[in-house]
């Protein structure tokens, strides 16, 4: 998602997130003429947003993208532009050689951390090696570094350096990877390829002071209420146009704090979205409606019956009203999904059918797998992220397949903060609350790094080995238009296969302050509050 402080990840039900609310109880002793700012902030100089509590503002732990505050704090050697093209960060350049296995980065020689220390290749390389230290723990770095040589290696243990890196001088990086993969570059506009200080991590409580090489610094965070970046002048680029931007962590009215010009962004959907239409609407001007390249799923978790049945898979898929979810629980904000692929995304609106709502069709699927009613079904488990009770579309979701389906189905709620952790170790149960939303605008993205086998964001264990094969052929065919034919057709043997629950593809609506100059609505969250000009 794309404005706010938000976060790309494997998402926790897409069609229930929203953008949080600004708190109004955070702000005072100011002295401008903006909206009320925190001491040291001018407010006509500032971008007030709205946002979460952030899980991490570690680049290797973060499952975020880097749109929020850890993605413009720090910076990588590539970023992607509100284009969604690869443009040069703290490379100044690249070369490509050897069938394209092999990337020499030239860095910027002006490029410096907050501090103000040079960042040198050697900087890169402790980054990345770092990132896939077992130590780290992180959950991304396979995905997104594991097309360098010996990354495997050091993520396994088996090796204390990554073989693929060669730094020639401070400024020359050499990058080998085991493969000509097509969207490498892509990948590293992702938080878990950026670059950080090693003396900067290795303090205590580190991540309340960062020492990032991005267009901002943090200049405050306080849990759960505000967090406050600072223009860092001597950005490597262009420095920022504002001057500060605020994120407030807390609760709120946020559509009555952006009717009162005290944040400048706001998400809305339903009513409020329809009266925003209205062209005698104070808001129509305002309005920036898009698609967001996020498909929400239940996943299921393959490995287990009776889910290790393709039947019993599509049985659950049949058996569920999408479109009832979205017009109850997104505001009518989303489409309903026939496959991984969002709209917008280069190879989707291919000719799946999906899983239209059909009860009958998905109980003959069952009996046919030896479940007949239902009743023979075991009792299956449903995790979820929340605190304590389960929230309204969950219990929706229970009550439409033990309706439909006659099955018996126990919520597991884990707290949010510890949800992913859940997942990633294993703690699955039989469904599970996901989703994706892209990094990158690539198939590969989705289809590669949620079904392949060996991906470790492929949580439910799908495996297929014509599948497998299919996507590494894809991953390195140069053609295009072969390289989306593959993809297409890996989509469809994924959709029949039912490894999730397709449930939908978002629609993002938002309200921006048209003294906001130069902000771009994105179907991914790029990083981009350094480029936006404030104009009260």
């Amino acid at each position: 998602m794309s404005g706010g402080l938000g976060r790309r990840l494997p998402v926790i039900n897409v069609l229930a997130t929203v953008l949080l609310l600004l708190s109004c109880n955070l702000f005072g002793g100011a002295d401008q003429s903006g909206p009320a700012a925190p001491r040291g902030v001018d407010g006509d100089d500032a971008i007030f947003l709205l946002g979460g509590q952030p899980l991490t503002l570690d680049p290797a732990k973060t499952h975020g993208g880097p749109d929020g505050a850890l993605g413009h704090v720090f910076s990588g050697l590539v970023t992607l532009d509100t284009e969604l093209q690869v443009q040069p960060e703290v490379a100044a350049g690249w070369a490509i050689g050897e069938g394209g296995r092999l990337y020499t980065f030239y860095l910027r020689q002006n490029a410096v951390f907050h501090d103000g220390r040079p960042v040198t290749a050697d900087d890169v390389v402790f980054s990345w090696e770092r990132a896939a230290d077992p130590a780290t723990g992180s959950d991304t770095a396979q995905t997104y570094l594991g097309d360098i040589v010996g990354v495997a290696e050091k993520l396994d243990g088996r090796a204390e350096r990554i073989s693929g890196l060669r730094v020639i001088d401070d400024y020359t990086l050499e990058v080998r990877l085991a493969e000509p993969v097509v969207a490498f570059l892509q990948k590293l506009a992702y938080p878990v390829a950026f670059v950080v200080d090693r003396e900067n991590v290795g303090r205590p409580e580190w991540e309340h002071s960062p020492n990032g090489t991005g267009p901002f610094k943090l200049q405050r965070w306080e849990d759960d209420e505000i967090i406050v970046l600072e223009r860092h002048d001597d950005y490597y680029l262009e420095p920022a146009f504002a001057g500060h931007v605020v994120y407030d962590l807390g609760p709120g009215l946020s559509l009555a704090r952006y009717e009162q010009d005290e944040i400048d962004l706001v998400g809305i959907g339903g009513s409020a979205l329809e009266r925003a239409r209205d062209p005698n609407s104070p808001f129509y001007e305002e309005l920036r409606t898009g698609v967001s390249m996020c498909t929400s799923t239940i996943g299921l978790n393959t490995r287990r019956p009776p889910f290790d049945d393709v039947r019993v898979r599509q049985a659950f898929n049949y058996a569920l009203d999408k479109e009832l979810l979205i017009t109850t629980f997104s505001q009518g904000n989303g489409v309903p999904a026939t496959g991984s692929l969002p709209p917008g995304m280069p190879g989707s609106g291919s000719s799946n059918e999906g899983y239209p709502f059909d009860p009958e069709r998905a109980r003959r699927l069952l009996a046919e797998a030896g479940y007949g009613d239902g009743a023979e079904l075991p009792t299956l488990t449903y995790t979820t992220s929340g605190y304590g009770d389960v929230g309204g579309y969950v219990t929706a979701v229970i009550t439409m397949w033990q309706e439909n389906l006659g099955a018996t189905i126990q919520p597991l709620v884990i707290e949010p903060f510890t949800y992913l952790d859940e997942l990633y170790g294993g703690n699955v149960g039989h469904f599970y609350d996901g989703g994706w939303c892209a990094d990158y605008p690539d198939p590969q993205n989705f289809l590669d790094v949620l079904y392949h086998s060996g991906s470790r964001q492929n949580i439910g264990g799908y495996s297929n080995a014509a599948v497998d094969a299919l996507l590494e052929q894809a991953r390195v065919e140069p053609d295009v238009a072969t390289r989306l034919a593959l993809y297409a057709e890996i989509e469809q043997m994924i959709v029949a296969e039912a490894p999730d629950v397709f449930v939908s593809h978002g629609l993002t609506a938002v309200l921006v302050k048209p003294w906001l100059e130069g902000y771009v609505l994105t179907p991914i969250g790029v990083r981009q509050w350094h480029r936006v000009r404030v104009s009260r």
